[in-house]
């Protein structure tokens, strides 16, 4: 299932808000969603109102009066089973409403607990009836045991290769997440990343270890380690290997560099008696030199 930033989130209410102005609606990105126990989990929604109503033959405008979300009831009509009533003063404060009574619905849940495993639906109210709606699909919410934590990598075989790239995903058994605050551990030691993906690479052989994640909120849910171990591959095998030849050539500059100045002090303490066989050559050349 896809993850939604803030960003996506807010494009996505524009473009609802643009599209189909004239019809009323209640519209969620996704229709199920999955999330651990003690989690936070924010199930996005935009609504569009009828803007008018024709009353003893004229159109009059309408306006919201009442926004409420529900679990279970198919029209969220029984507000015994709201979480969230606008015109309530006695609202659970782990059920916030992040919307208003214009076009946003969205609700956000705070501490999950098993009792969320259930249908959300929202329902908006005009001030005349014709105005009133609820999407009967909802949201429907799936709540997990966060010991059941565990990761899954981007291949079967654990063992990657220098300069290759490898992501980990902290998922558990049945559920794919829809959003999720996960801080990630190397040998027990925090990760600065965090969310349900972990990507790794270029690998170098710092990056084996055992890896584990948790939710940010609990960290008792910490996952099953996953082994990682990284082996010398082309790439990091090639930078040793680089560092070899480089080594080699700089040991041979300096052997040949000694060389030459020992052969120039050793010409150059030769030189003066080269000069002196030179004369005593001239002179047995030249006999009358010496009178």
């Amino acid at each position: 299932m896809a993850l939604w930033s803030k960003e996506m989130f807010w494009a996505f209410l524009a473009l609802l808000a643009a599209a189909g102005a004239d019809q009323l609606s209640v519209i969620h990105p996704f229709t199920s969603a999955c999330a651990v126990r003690g989690s936070t989990l924010t199930l996005p929604c935009t609504f569009t109102p009828l803007k008018s109503v024709i009353r003893d033959g004229k159109r009059v405008p309408l306006k919201i009066i009442r926004v409420s979300w529900c679990q279970n009831h198919e029209i969220c009509q029984d507000f015994s089973t709201s979480v969230y009533d606008s015109d309530s003063e006695d609202n659970d404060p782990r059920y916030q409403y992040l919307g208003d009574k214009k076009a946003n619905c969205t609700l956000q849940i705070t501490d999950l607990q098993p009792k969320d495993d259930a249908t959300f639906r929202f329902r908006m109210q005009a001030d005349d009836p014709k105005g009133h709606f609820t999407n009967r699909t909802g949201v429907k919410v799936t709540v997990v045991d966060g010991a059941k934590l565990w990761i899954k990598g981007s291949r079967d075989n654990r063992t990657f290769s220098g300069g290759e790239a490898a992501s980990l995903r902290c998922t558990s058994t049945g559920c794919t997440f829809h959003q999720l605050n996960i801080s990630w551990f190397r040998d027990g030691r925090p990760l600065p990343e965090s969310g349900p993906v972990l990507r790794l690479g270029p690998l170098t052989a710092e990056d084996s270890g055992n890896y584990t994640c948790a939710l940010e909120t609990n960290i008792n849910t910490q996952s099953e380690p996953y082994s990682l171990q990284v082996e010398a591959g082309t790439a990091e095998g090639g930078v040793q290997l680089g560092a070899v030849m480089i080594a080699r050539l700089v040991l041979f500059s300096v052997i040949t560099v000694i060389t030459v100045i020992v052969a120039s002090i050793i010409i150059a303490a030769l030189h003066p008696r080269s000069r002196d066989v030179q004369k005593i050559q001239a002179s047995k050349d030249n006999p009358a030199d010496e009178l």
